[in-house]
């Protein structure tokens, strides 16, 4: 199952069972099991797909995790480049950091929010603000050390 927002929580299945099951925002980074299987569930290991800028605001304003927002286009070659090394990311944020895809022509809305000017352009969020940003195509490393800026920058 492919993971996603909704105004409370992250749907993600169950790696064993498959049954669906919401990570609250407010408790993001905390011990979940499945409600089906009881086993343990995880953030999911790659970025999740922004769909709608409530869903975006709610998870934003109540993650106690960090948050890393990738503002991308389908028709951006530098995009495009970057993505592999967003996945990396994500699989190695290990629950310590939520990592996001905004698609800026289907969500219109949170680029105008956020004044994106060009793409990729990345964002960490943290304690519900925004704590950090930067432009252009990023490596992995460049990406995880972005996340350590920002929350630095907040605490």
């Amino acid at each position: 199952m492919t993971p996603e927002l909704d105004a409370t929580g992250i749907i993600v299945g169950c790696a064993k069972c498959g049954q669906k099951n919401r990570l609250a925002y407010a408790t993001l980074g905390k011990p979940t099991r499945c409600g089906g299987c009881k086993e343990p569930l995880a953030l999911p290991p790659t970025p999740v797909a922004v769909q709608s800028a409530k869903h975006f605001s709610a998870l934003v304003l109540a993650s106690p995790l960090p948050v890393l927002v990738d503002f991308w286009a389908a028709w951006c070659g530098p995009c495009k480049m970057m993505a592999p090394e967003l996945d990396v990311v994500a699989a190695r944020a290990a629950g310590r950091f939520v990592v996001l895809k905004v698609n800026t022509d289907e969500v219109p809305l949170l680029a105008q929010l956020y004044q994106i000017a060009s793409i990729p352009t990345l964002i960490v969020f943290h304690e519900g603000a925004e704590a950090t940003r930067t432009a252009g195509a990023q490596s992995a490393a460049a990406l995880e050390a972005l996340v350590q800026r920002g929350v630095r920058a907040v605490s």
